[in-house]
């Protein structure tokens, strides 16, 4: 039976929430110390734990079928590789800062000067965009301290918060990319490993979908029943069930948390009341 190898981050963050998403996914993985790779005891795979810039080398060579990592990677790297699904963890963006100081007019400050950075391919690529022609100083860590001991006079780095660069003072002027964890996979896999990758992404998708969407039960008076399921989208339509106390009914449904917060004052409108909340686990459609 084939076996679908999986590549993720040995360590930090990206590890932990891609470890997460394979718990979410109900498979369970075979975990020891300084285990470079694991088999899953509940699915066909194995987990191959590798530093995130080696990932996309490793399913361009078929070592790894898939692997989870971040956009930035896959685009710095730009192997031939196949971006499955988005996975909307670890989400982060690429960008350029300068000094607090600097009164900056745009890209055009950048035209002849240095620029410092862990990702020499993506910066190119976006300073071709605005006709700017830069010296780029690739760095493999600590960029932001450039600017300060003289060797940039700006840097180009991934950026969540934003603390790192006022820390160092900096601020962001420019943002080149927005990134976040993604299911990359090779472009040549067999039918048996396509099948299993397929099964994947749908628990994938499953386990997304709930996230964004909340299951809710409330009350309402029968004469306000028909107004409130317009208003509820649900999974077909939503589900009513008359209540002990006569003139009234229970009316559950799933609704996207952000359209929610839009209608709540519409329920209350109509007179619903009680009305619950709840996470969902797992959606499929």
């Amino acid at each position: 039976m084939s076996t679908l190898k999986l590549a993720i981050q040995k360590s930090g963050r990206l590890s932990d929430s891609s470890k997460a998403l394979l718990k979410e996914c109900g498979i369970s993985i075979q975990n020891g110390k300084n285990q470079l790779l694991a088999p899953a005891v509940n699915f066909p795979m194995e987990i191959l734990y590798l530093r995130d810039d080696d990932i996309p080398q490793y399913v361009e060579d078929g070592v790894a079928d898939i692997g989870i990592l971040g956009e930035n990677v896959v685009q710095e790297t730009d192997k031939s590789v196949v971006v499955s699904q988005q996975l909307g963890f670890s989400k982060c963006r690429l960008s350029l800062a300068v000094p607090k100081a600097v009164d900056y007019p745009g890209p055009s400050y950048f035209q002849s000067k240095r620029i410092a950075t862990s990702y020499p391919n993506i910066l190119s690529k976006y300073l071709q965009t605005q006709n700017v022609e830069a010296e780029i100083h690739k760095i493999s860590g600590s960029v932001e301290i450039a600017p300060s001991i003289g060797l940039a006079e700006g840097v180009c780095d991934i950026v969540s918060s934003g603390s790192t660069l006022f820390s160092n003072g900096l601020k962001e002027v420019e943002v080149i990319l927005k990134s976040q964890a993604v299911l990359i996979a090779s472009d040549n896999l067999s039918p048996e490993k396509q099948d299993i990758l397929d099964k994947f992404l749908f628990r994938i998708e499953a386990v997304n979908r709930a996230k964004s969407n909340k299951y809710i039960i409330m009350n309402a008076p029968n004469e306000k029943v028909s107004e409130i399921v317009q208003l509820l989208p649900g999974m077909r339509s939503p589900t009513v069930v008359p209540l002990a106390t006569e003139g009234w009914s229970a009316i559950h449904s799933v609704v996207n948390e952000q359209k929610f917060w839009e209608m709540i004052d519409k329920l209350k409108e109509y007179g619903a009341e009680g009305i619950l909340v709840a996470p969902i686990e797992k959606m499929i459609l």
